[in-house]
């Protein structure tokens, strides 16, 4: 008997959907921070074994939109309780939240076995805990509840247990030594995000789009040329700094970022346009990758 299905991790902003994510599949797929927006794409990672195949899908967090871009993220959303095999709702021991309503409505009238993951745990009590779980019991009533700490790594194999009891039998979707479905190029710019997202404050990493202008492997370096995009001229100035200092720095992280997930060397060029609103700009959004309407 063979096991195969789409896992679809769905939960508001800083539940930690990535750092669970990447502690199913054992590799850091989905970047982490503590801003929220932080996933803007729908990220596939998959773990095959001898009679299974899961296919982890992590998508953006939960929000309202305010312009194009979110309402882009949204579709990746929606569309992941539709077409899940298994859903996996995160949330976690602090969140209160009313945005993920309609989404928990599609939820409990899809008839798709879901799991509530209760992440970060080990910022609770027992008793907190244990209301916590008669809480979302009444929320949804058909799904099971899993406690976990994906940081902590704590109850991530019984979680991994129970996704398998739940997930139907067939056939494998990808070959066994598929770990995504995402390119170089796509982590690549993942990561000189991340950077972003940690490096500047307010809205400027919410202003900021990648777009990898080149990739060259070589045998002993990758060659990797990329463009951040921002919204208005004054940001321009923002992320490159003071004498281009702010601009390096996030080079450089980025960098050695890159060279641990790649395991060898990289050259890497940054360099900032502006582009007038793009968050907005259908034609933008397109070439950025973003589904719309």
């Amino acid at each position: 008997m063979h096991k195969s299905g789409f896992v679809n991790i769905i939960g508001n902003p800083n539940v930690g959907k990535s750092t669970l994510m990447n502690a199913l599949v054992g590799e850091r797929l989905s970047i982490i921070t503590s801003k929220a927006q932080t996933t803007r794409h729908r990220i596939l990672g998959v773990v095959s074994g001898d009679d299974f195949q899961i296919v982890y899908s992590d998508t953006p967090g939960i929000l309202k939109p305010a312009y194009k871009l979110q309402e882009s993220m949204m579709k990746f959303v929606t569309g992941a309780v539709s077409d899940a095999d298994v859903i996996l709702y995160v949330t976690d021991t602090v969140e209160q939240s009313d945005r993920s309503t309609d989404i928990l409505e599609r939820i409990r009238t899809s008839g798709i076995p879901t799991l509530v993951v209760i992440n970060k745990i080990d910022l609770t009590t027992p008793e907190a805990l244990e209301a916590l779980v008669e809480r979302w019991h009444g929320i949804l009533p058909e799904a099971e509840i899993v406690p976990v700490s994906a940081r902590e790594r704590f109850n991530i194999e019984g979680l991994f247990g129970k996704i398998l009891e739940v997930l139907p039998e067939g056939p494998a979707f990808y070959p066994k030594d598929t770990l995504t479905d995402k390119t170089l190029r796509f982590f690549a710019s993942e990561i000189i995000r991340e950077k972003i997202l940690r490096t500047y404050d307010k809205e400027i990493p919410y202003c900021c789009e990648i777009e990898i202008e080149s990739y060259k492997e070589e045998p002993a370096i990758d060659r990797i040329a990329a463009t951040i995009y921002v919204s208005r001229e004054s940001q321009k100035g923002i992320v490159i700094g003071h004498k281009g200092e702010k601009l390096k720095r996030v080079g450089q992280l980025a960098r050695e970022d890159l060279e641990k997930f790649l395991d060898k060397k990289v050259f890497l060029q940054l360099f900032v346009k502006v582009s007038d609103d793009w968050r907005n700009n259908e034609r933008q959004l397109r070439r950025f990758g973003y589904e719309l309407e």
